[in-house]
């Protein structure tokens, strides 16, 4: 597998405008040095609602969070996942296990068996790429 199947331009654009606009954002708290929270910002400010995940379930860009995925009282579309890449595949199978549409690993976040595991499942997937720069590409 390669950088181009990880990052198909279709699959990027259909999470990012077909798929629903719910999106988990694991990893995300009130740190706003942490990646997780500028780009929760912009998928905010492009209609998204984020929901942030994180052990700490703080409220964040007005959002209740939630300490895992199964606690979402409600479905979930994409989940955006911000923890290290041997946290990641856990991330996904409980992604599957919820029902969400698509699983989305952040720059530096790689498990190719997870990503394999979850495409298998039938989510669709990109891994190490950022929805905050792919979003406004899309035009």
């Amino acid at each position: 597998m390669g950088e181009a199947e990880y990052g198909d331009r279709a699959v990027v654009r259909r999470i990012l405008t077909e798929l629903g606009d719910t999106w988990a954002v694991v990893g995300l708290s009130s740190n706003q040095g942490r990646a997780a929270y500028g780009v929760a910002q912009v998928l905010q400010s492009f209609g998204k609602r984020v929901v942030p995940v994180h052990p700490k379930a703080e409220t964040v860009h007005g959002e209740q969070g939630y300490p895992d995925l199964a606690s979402i009282p409600f479905p979930v579309d994409v989940v955006d996942v911000f923890v290290n890449s041997s946290m990641a595949g856990e991330v996904a199978d409980q992604a599957v296990a919820i029902g969400a549409k698509a699983v989305w690993f952040q720059l530096g976040v790689i498990d190719e068996s997870a990503f394999r595991r979850t495409r298998d499942a039938g989510l669709e997937m990109v891994m190490d790429h950022c929805p905050a720069i792919e979003i406004p590409r899309l035009g």
